[in-house]
C-alpha cells in the first residue's frame, strides 16, 4: 500500500479564512495592538484629511498606526522593510486589513504626523 499525501492544489481560488483575523493564533501581538491603538485619540493625525478634498482617498490612520506599532514592537524601523512586511507577513497584512501602500507613502505618513505620533506614543505609555 502505498502513502498516499494530503491534497495539493495550489490554484484552488479560496484558502484562506473568510476573517482574516482568523489567520493569526489567538494571543498573537498583532491583537494587542489592536487593542491598544482602538483606545487612542487619533485627532491629531485625522484632523490633517479634514478638509483635503484632492487625491485618492487615504489609508485610514488607524492602519497606519497599527502597522507602525507593530514594527516598533518587533524593532523594525525601515520605510521599505514595513511595506516589505505588508506584502508578505500575515500579522502586518490582518494588522493593515491588506492595505499594502509602498514605502513612500509609509514615509510619509511618518514625516507628515511626526508630532501627532510623539503624542501617541505618550498615550500609549499611559495605557
Amino acid at each position: 500500500m502505498s502513502k498516499t499525501f494530503r491534497p495539493y492544489e495550489p490554484d484552488q481560488p479560496f484558502l484562506m479564512p473568510a476573517s482574516m483575523r482568523e489567520w493569526l493564533p489567538s494571543g498573537h501581538l498583532a491583537y494587542f495592538v489592536f487593542d491598544v491603538v482602538e483606545q487612542l485619540d487619533l485627532s491629531a493625525v485625522t484632523e490633517r484629511y479634514a478638509h483635503e478634498e484632492r487625491g485618492y482617498p487615504p489609508i485610514p490612520p488607524a492602519d497606519d498606526g497599527e502597522g507602525l506599532a507593530l514594527c516598533l514592537c518587533i524593532g523594525v524601523p525601515s520605510s521599505r522593510e514595513i511595506a516589505r512586511k505588508l506584502e508578505e507577513d500575515i500579522a502586518f497584512r490582518v494588522l493593515a486589513v491588506n492595505n499594502t501602500p509602498d514605502f513612500r507613502t509609509i514615509s510619509d505618513f511618518r514625516k507628515d504626523h511626526l508630532k501627532a505620533l510623539a503624542g501617541l506614543f505618550v498615550q500609549v505609555l499611559k495605557l
